[in-house]
């Protein structure tokens, strides 16, 4: 059986708050746990077939049929049954407080049941969504539920555009900016840009830069393979190869190698679906 990926943009009023919708069903999937690895976006995932269960030894067994989880700083280990059909969404961490109705930081290195929001809409999403076998019927119900949630909820404060301007200036130097430099450019102090971003993000902004270092690193890997670490290293702004290995060792709790050797199939599937292309219905 052929696996299925489908991605698209979600509608243009919910683009600030979520980035794309992945959508996916695949047979004989393999390794048995699967490493969330830390990136830029908080995450919800709903499960249309068996829960999702955290491979973590204080909550054995435990499943989710949807579940949301922030930015973190060390693998997500979700144990993986053969077959899986489900979506994916990306989050935009400083738009979880309009979708959401708190900050991304109250979801950082965590994982919290979506039926906890308490939104009867978010609640019923894997039902209705597993009651239908088309992509874009799925893509559509997802923004027709998004959008009235956003109508409902009570407007939420927004972030400090001093966060903002310091994320995205993060985003587009890839984490290649230091503390200082950054809290210059918005008019802050460094102290109070650290205390302010991780109010927000739950990092601060030395802890994502990190993150987006590593990101940039693993992009890399999935073109190029694990065959020029040194390579891959300068690129993303470390010393050299043995602090990129380390630094993966931390944040994937693997090497590079062994990432890429479990997790290459899923990854070249994935890469070479575009938005707006559907494989399958």
């Amino acid at each position: 059986m052929v696996d299925e990926w489908a991605v698209r943009q979600p509608h243009p009023a919910l683009r600030p708050f979520i980035s794309r919708y992945i959508g996916y069903r695949r047979h004989e999937v393999t390794p048995r746990v699967h490493r969330g690895l830390p990136s830029r976006y908080a995450t919800l995932v709903i499960s249309l077939e068996q829960p999702v269960r955290m491979a973590r030894v204080d909550q054995p067994g435990r499943g989710l049929q949807a579940l949301v989880g922030g930015i973190h700083l060390a693998p997500m280990l979700i144990e993986q049954d053969r077959s899986q059909t489900g979506l994916h969404l990306q989050l935009n961490p400083l738009g979880t407080r309009m979708l959401l109705g708190f900050p991304a930081a109250e979801l950082s290195g965590v994982v919290a049941d979506l039926a906890d929001l308490g939104s009867p809409g978010l609640v019923a999403l894997p039902d209705r969504l597993a009651a239908t076998n088309s992509w874009r019927r799925r893509f559509a119900i997802l923004d027709e539920v998004f959008l009235a949630h956003l109508a409902a909820v009570a407007p939420a404060r927004a972030s400090p555009p001093e966060v903002g301007q310091a994320w995205r200036r993060l985003l587009t130097a890839g984490g290649g900016v230091r503390v200082g430099a950054l809290a210059e450019e918005v008019g802050w102090s460094g102290r109070h840009l650290t205390e302010r971003f991780r109010r927000e993000l739950g990092l601060t902004p030395k802890q994502a830069a990190r993150v987006l270092r590593f990101e940039r690193a693993g992009a890399l890997l999935r073109q190029h393979g694990p065959g020029d670490l040194a390579g891959v290293a300068v690129a993303c702004g470390y010393y050299d190869q043995a602090h990129l290995s380390n630094e993966w060792r931390a944040l994937a709790g693997c090497s590079p190698g062994t990432w890429i050797a479990e997790e290459l199939p899923a990854l070249q599937d994935l890469a070479g679906t575009a938005d707006e292309k559907y494989q399958g219905t």
